[in-house]
């Protein structure tokens, strides 16, 4: 009875607009929704739709009875019509509540009929976000561990490659002083190998003091048969003087060198003659100096016998020494390897190839 007396109440008052229309105030509370009734929240807002469906908006009764009913030309005191009043009063009210149910708290999972709270939200999530926390920690603590595992097997790595770096350097400073003790020993040793070797060549030709080199003489079956006969003919037709001075001119022995004839070879091999005496043997090579000697006509050449190593020494003054007599300098080599020029009124002498070139670069006329 109330719907209907409520339902009439409005259409008289539709029909007349002299008389007022009673407004349902609704307060509303922003953090809960609106409740029509004790129904579930899908249900009440269903029974709210059909309610409206019933009782339609003031606005849309107005549209479709505006033909009918004349226009109210009352206005409130901003200028506004009641009808559009009321049903903008009403449109808005209706906005405010499907707002307020779609800002709604979902219901909760394990009651469907009782709404689910702040607090309850807010534990949910807490929990949601320690257990994601929780497990992204536990990752990364495994990471950490594996890490720091991996930091500290480096770090002994490291640990063993120092000290085996020590150990390497300190073996390196021992080679070192090693090294400078052999390289000492070896400097030691070459110089004693040159005084030997000096000392041996120095014995050897010693050792041939009494021996005349005969160069240039025939390679012949019947010189070679009777080199000592040979080598007193060359006394007697070069330096006579000295049978008449009763000098000894004896020979222990004679003999070609080397011992085998090389084909190849064109010139003969030289003669080594061993004297018995040392003063004849000095005054045939002074006589040898002063003049050419020869052999039945043929020219031969007299010199002293020496080592190998003190003939190639000399052999080596060769082109410096026909330089020297071609420009007057007297020169000589004299024992073991030493050449000597007259020049300027003094005796000059020089070992070694590089003084006399040395020599000769400070005066122009000896270029």
């Amino acid at each position: 009875m109330a719907s209907d007396s409520e339902g009439n109440f409005r259409k008289a008052t539709w029909s007349d607009p002299s008389i007022p229309v009673p407004v349902r105030h609704i307060q509303f509370n922003p953090g809960k929704a609106h409740r029509t009734d004790n129904l579930p929240r899908t249900k009440a807002s269903e029974h709210q739709t059909e309610i409206r469906k019933a009782n339609p908006p003031h606005s849309e009764m107005a549209n479709s009875t505006e033909a009918q009913k004349p226009q109210n030309t009352k206005k409130n005191k901003k200028g506004a019509t009641l009808d559009t009043f009321y049903g903008a009063k009403i449109q808005n009210t209706e906005q405010i509540e499907d707002n307020i149910q779609e800002n709604a708290p979902k219901p909760s999972k394990g009651n469907g009929n009782s709404p689910q709270t702040y607090e309850e939200f807010e534990s949910e999530m807490t929990k949601k976000m320690e257990a994601f926390w929780e497990e992204k920690l536990e990752i990364m603590q495994k990471k950490f561990t594996h890490l720091q595992n991996r930091y500290d097997e480096t770090e002994k790595e490291n640990q063993a490659l120092k000290a085996r770096i020590r150990q390497l350097e300190d073996n390196d400073r021992v080679k070192e002083q090693e090294l400078i003790k052999q390289s000492q020993n070896t400097k030691k040793l070459e110089e004693n190998i040159k005084y030997l070797t000096d000392k041996v060549i120095d014995l050897e030709n010693r050792g041939r003091r009494e021996n005349l080199r005969i160069i240039g003489l025939p390679e012949k079956p019947e010189i070679n048969t009777k080199l000592d006969m040979v080598i007193q003919d060359i006394i007697k037709e070069n330096c006579p003087e000295i049978l008449e001075q009763g000098g000894n001119t004896s020979t222990d022995r004679a003999h070609r060198t080397p011992s085998t004839l090389n084909p190849q070879k064109t010139t003969p091999r030289n003669v080594i003659a061993k004297f018995q005496s040392y003063q004849t043997k000095e005054k045939i090579l002074q006589e040898a100096r002063k003049r050419q000697f020869r052999y039945k006509g043929m020219p031969i050449r007299v010199t002293q016998d020496l080592a190998s190593s003190t003939l190639n020494d000399r052999k080596a003054w060769n082109m410096i020494f026909r330089k020297a007599r071609e420009l007057g300098l007297q020169p000589r080599i004299s024992y073991p390897a030493k050449l000597t020029i007259y020049f300027q009124g003094k005796v000059w002498a020089f070992n070694k190839i590089e003084d006399f070139q040395h020599f000769a670069k400070k005066r122009p006329e000896l270029c």
